[in-house]
């Protein structure tokens, strides 16, 4: 697998295709599985791991989809490339960070992702556009049952599927929605929506899940439990409760055209215009600035870019990105005058293209 190919695309998740994808980003199902024959990850030897590894690469690149899984030796990368593909959010940064052999199964459309020795034996992720949790949910399940005619899971009559973090245990998903939210943070409304999901169990971390900061206003809502109720029971909860923030979003968003539609466009038209000609900007700016063109763009403030490449340039302005981009080591320093580089030429050219 060539990772210097991806610069040049970008996943379905980021194209704005799916449902409601002005708010919703995107969707995601994960599930935890564990190999019967061996000891959890933080049991396993090196030894041990490669024999999982070994085991479970000829299997991931065979199974018997209408899409085909590539592999990638993820312990063979340097830091640059196991970077990349976190900011891609094709692994975890769990599974970028550990030692010894693991590896991912991927496919072209960055959909799918089978981690192999990350927290636990398997990590199986669907990835979607938009609000799409059934479609994910339709996809893993498919992978699950085909994986498991293959090997044996760790499995309790009593407690369900068993996994190295007792949080996980039972049905071992994590259903989660990232959100676009930033009239709700503007209007300082968003304090009322944690405090709502809080005290239904339902758990809200940044961009890059679970430990990381919210950036650009990116939101990751999703479940805490995962014993005690059926895979559709969880992603019923939580397709039940996104909706309502989604309506939420969208009516402060309204009351903001309507009360101050002055004050909303400077701040669009602020943020565009320096994205469109800083020399140099941080990756913190670049989100909290793209996040007000991304919304300005829903709104029909901006007229000349679409919402694919506002997406797009969320992602390919991170660190790595920039770094394969450039095909140099940059440090900090030197990433922020490249940033500003690649928004100018960016943002200029989807100008020309949209005229």
């Amino acid at each position: 697998m060539n990772l210097d190919a991806f610069t040049r695309t970008s996943g379905e998740w980021l194209r704005g295709i799916g449902p409601d994808s002005d708010i919703v980003m995107s969707s995601r199902i994960r599930l935890a599985r564990n190999l019967a024959q061996f000891p959890f990850i933080n049991r396993c030897t090196e030894s041990t791991l490669g024999e999982i590894e070994q085991l479970m690469r000829p299997i991931i690149t065979a199974l018997p989809m209408d899409v085909k899984l590539s592999y990638l030796d993820v312990n063979s990368l340097g830091n640059l490339d196991r970077q990349f593909i976190v900011e891609r959010q094709l692994i975890s940064r769990e599974h970028s960070e550990r030692s010894g052999p693991r590896g991912v199964g991927l496919d072209s459309e960055e959909n799918i992702g089978i981690m192999v020795n990350e927290e636990d034996h398997l990590r199986l992720q669907v990835l979607r556009s938009g609000f799409s949790l059934d479609e994910c949910w339709d996809t893993i399940n498919h992978i699950d049952d085909l994986l498991e005619q293959e090997v044996t899971y760790a499995f309790s009559e009593e407690f369900g599927y068993l996994t190295a973090c007792p949080t996980n245990v039972g049905t071992g998903i994590r259903v989660s929605v990232m959100l676009h939210l930033p009239a709700l943070v503007i209007t300082k409304e968003i304090q009322k929506v944690f405090q709502a999901l809080q005290k239904i169990n339902l758990a809200v971390r940044g961009l890059y899940g679970e430990g990381s900061q919210a950036m650009g206003d990116f939101y990751q809502i999703s479940n805490q439990a995962t014993l005690g109720k059926s895979e559709e029971q969880i992603i019923r909860n939580v397709k039940e409760v996104v909706p309502n923030i989604i309506a939420y979003e969208r009516r402060v968003r309204d009351a903001l055209v309507k009360d101050d539609p002055q004050g909303l466009h400077d701040q669009v038209s602020r943020a565009y215009g320096i994205l469109s000609t800083a020399q140099t900007i941080s990756s913190e700016e670049t989100m909290h600035f793209l996040s007000s063109l991304r919304m300005g763009v829903n709104l029909g403030l901006i007229k000349d870019l679409q919402i694919p490449g506002v997406n797009e340039l969320f992602i390919h302005t991170q660190p790595a990105h920039l770094q394969k981009l450039r095909k140099s080591h940059l440090e900090s320093g030197e990433r922020n005058v490249a940033r500003a580089t690649y928004l100018r030429e960016r943002l200029s050219r989807s100008s020309l293209e949209k005229n």
